[in-house]
């Protein structure tokens, strides 16, 4: 298995160390031919991507494409901001991108403090005490994410059920109807091989990204291979390894409609 794109990783523009230029040079040295820059997103209150900083980023990704030859994507890691499956990426927001990521974090802006109460402060205080969540806590999560699937042109969910826990068979689901890839993020562990094999079993398929803060683990795919070497996932349903890339639904939404 060799990775052939890595579509998650952050730069000092969000919580990343080094450079979209270094990040690229990682990624050559790794023989991917794409590299996705994704930090976080706007409404993250620590680490968030701002506005202002657009063009300047673009500015880096096509200057790091051109010194490379790697291809590289601008885009954002966006969050998840309501149970309706409002993000921080606006319409507005969409012209400056070529790739959207989307995920549940911690520390945000959420739409309303219902929202915040409902999809992280009930999941975290399961998590911090080591306990499942009830089933009105994942059924209100897994309303978010296919609300957000549905509604937004997203092609990669990121670290699904990390600290937030929803019924992965119902997302898995929406997300082969819609387009939208899950990712198996090898920075943390987030699902088990078993959960990988039911998400696989009701045709979702994935990427595997390094959700790199930093250019030395640009590419790396450890967490992937081991949970592989458990599951029983076909290595086809996995887009962006031996050659493949995925058809992203953001760039056929952009398409037909910016």
């Amino acid at each position: 298995m060799k990775l052939t794109a890595d579509f998650h990783t952050h730069t000092p523009y969000s919580h990343g160390k080094n450079t979209v230029l270094e990040n690229a040079k990682a990624a050559k040295k790794a023989g991917l031919q794409q590299i996705g820059i994704t930090d976080h997103g706007f409404n993250h209150l620590l680490f968030g991507l701002k506005r202002k900083n657009l063009g300047d980023l673009r500015d880096e990704c096509v200057e790091a494409e051109k010194l490379t030859g790697v291809k590289v994507l601008m885009g954002m890691e966006s969050n998840l901001i309501s149970l309706d499956g409002d993000t921080d990426m606006k319409p507005d927001d969409l012209q400056f991108f070529d790739i959207f990521l989307c995920g549940i974090h911690e520390v945000l802006k959420y739409k309303s403090f219902s929202d915040m109460f409902n999809i992280m402060m009930k999941n975290y205080a399961a998590y911090k005490l080591g306990k499942k969540p009830s089933q009105k806590v994942i059924d209100n999560t897994t309303r978010a994410y296919i609300n957000l699937i549905k509604n937004n042109p997203v092609d990669i969910l990121t670290h699904i059920n990390y600290k937030c826990y929803c019924n992965l068979e119902e997302v898995a689901k929406c997300c082969a109807d819609y387009g939208t890839y899950i990712e198996i993020n090898t920075k943390k562990r987030h699902v088990s091989a078993e959960e990988l094999n039911l998400m696989a079993s009701v045709g979702a398929k994935f990427v595997i990204d390094s959700d790199a803060h930093s250019a030395d683990r640009v590419g790396d795919t450890k967490i992937a291979e081991e949970l592989l070497k458990e599951a029983e996932v076909p290595l086809e349903s996995i887009e962006n390894i031996d050659g493949r890339l995925p058809k992203f639904r953001f760039s056929e939404y952009k398409e037909k409609n910016l």
